[in-house]
């Protein structure tokens, strides 16, 4: 199972790579027809596009450093790797975010704001487009392989896709005597950058500090007390190890039980819910009743 788990890390880098290039390439296409056209919309997309750069890189990198096995300095493995990664650029994307916001509220007090050329709009059509197969892909992929991080780029590149659709509505928008919708849907995409800056690192920093999914706690408190054997479940606790979950658990069973009996009956805790659940690693205490 770990080395199945280690392959699914391979192949998801295919995706974190498809995503680098897709974004490279329509980060620069909009930063220079944005810049050409004079869209403040399409050069913050743009500017978003830059971020998700970083983004799909840091979980390339979480992706290799994950694959490392176990060492001297990290004996459950590299597996938090990354998180690390996505956390950092949490960081980079509401530094960008904040400065889209700032030059975009600038042109609107300046007043001066023209609207921009309409080829704006068709390239963030476009863009639109291709982000909408590059997330049909990974999203796929990520059920193949049952990976969250890469899931979750998926949903980053449904959102791009959102936000190219709406930057060229507020460039069409723009060619109706209203310049200023221009920087208006700059405005909104820079406050979605910063957006996705916070879920991120809601996200991470919660795994990073031990939290867990308190809804899975309580199914998995229910599977396990159901299981042939088991009196009662004492204490129930969860960790991320990356894509990896990891509990432990403190079992009642019969007190009349010899030690081998009692073993078998946590082996059995065990298997059940590695193989049924998915879980990647289970420790089991038992306590007499």
């Amino acid at each position: 199972m770990e080395q199945e788990k280690y392959n699914n890390l391979k192949l998801g880098e295919r995706g974190a790579i498809i995503s680098i290039i897709a974004y490279i390439c329509l980060s620069i296409l909009k930063l220079v027809i944005g810049y050409v056209s004079d869209s403040d919309a399409l050069q913050a997309d743009g500017l978003n596009n830059t971020t998700d750069i970083i983004a799909s890189i840091a979980v390339l990198v979480g992706l290799k450093i994950s694959q490392r096995p176990p060492d001297k300095n990290h004996r459950y493995g590299h597996w938090k790797s990354e998180t690390i990664a996505s956390m950092v650029a949490s960081f980079i994307m509401v530094a960008v975010g904040i400065q889209v916001l700032m030059e975009a509220s600038t042109s609107i007090f300046q007043g001066t704001k023209e609207s921009p050329n309409i080829m704006a709009a068709y390239v963030g059509v476009f863009s639109a487009f291709v982000m909408y197969f590059v997330y049909r892909y990974n999203k796929n992929l990520a059920q193949k392989i049952h990976s969250k991080s890469l899931m979750a780029a998926a949903k980053d590149n449904i959102s791009d896709a959102w936000v190219s659709i709406g930057a060229a509505i507020g460039i069409f928008g723009s060619q109706l005597n209203m310049p200023w919708l221009d920087s208006v849907t700059a405005i909104a995409v820079g406050l979605l950058i910063c957006k996705t800056a916070w879920d991120i690192f809601r996200v991470t920093s919660l795994e990073l500090s031990d939290g867990f999914d308190e809804d899975k706690i309580h199914l998995y408190y229910d599977v396990i007390k159901e299981l042939d054997g088991v009196k009662g479940v004492k204490e129930i606790k969860g960790r991320n190890y990356g894509n990896n979950e990891v509990l432990d658990v403190v079992i009642l069973v019969n007190s009349t039980l010899g030690i081998k009996e009692a073993h078998d009956i946590a082996t059995f805790v065990e298997k059940v819910m590695t193989n049924e659940h998915g879980v990647y690693d289970v420790h089991v205490h038992v306590e007499p009743n």
